[in-house]
């Protein structure tokens, strides 16, 4: 299996947004650009969520879903290194 590597190309830290910390735009493989991940804080701790989009019927829909937990894990490490400053 091919080397699948995140880099974050740009982040947005947010001030006073109550849970929601920031917003980035992932780079995956220097191929594709996943716009808007979001940086949140929760009961647990800092986590990351993978865009959304409101439906009519007012539900929410993932835009985008990874359906390996350890690619999820690995993309979630290295948004959450870069917004807590550490090197990539």
């Amino acid at each position: 299996m091919e080397t699948i590597t995140f880099k974050v190309d740009r982040m947005f830290r947010l001030e006073d947004a109550g849970t929601l910390k920031a917003f980035a735009d992932l780079s995956v493989n220097d191929a594709l650009v996943i716009r808007g991940v979001r940086v949140i804080s929760g009961k647990k701790g800092l986590f990351v969520c993978l865009p959304r989009e409101q439906g009519k019927d007012n539900k929410w829909y993932d835009q985008v879903v990874m359906k390996d937990a350890r690619l999820h894990e690995k993309m979630s490490s290295a948004v959450l290194a870069h917004y807590q400053g550490e090197p990539e």
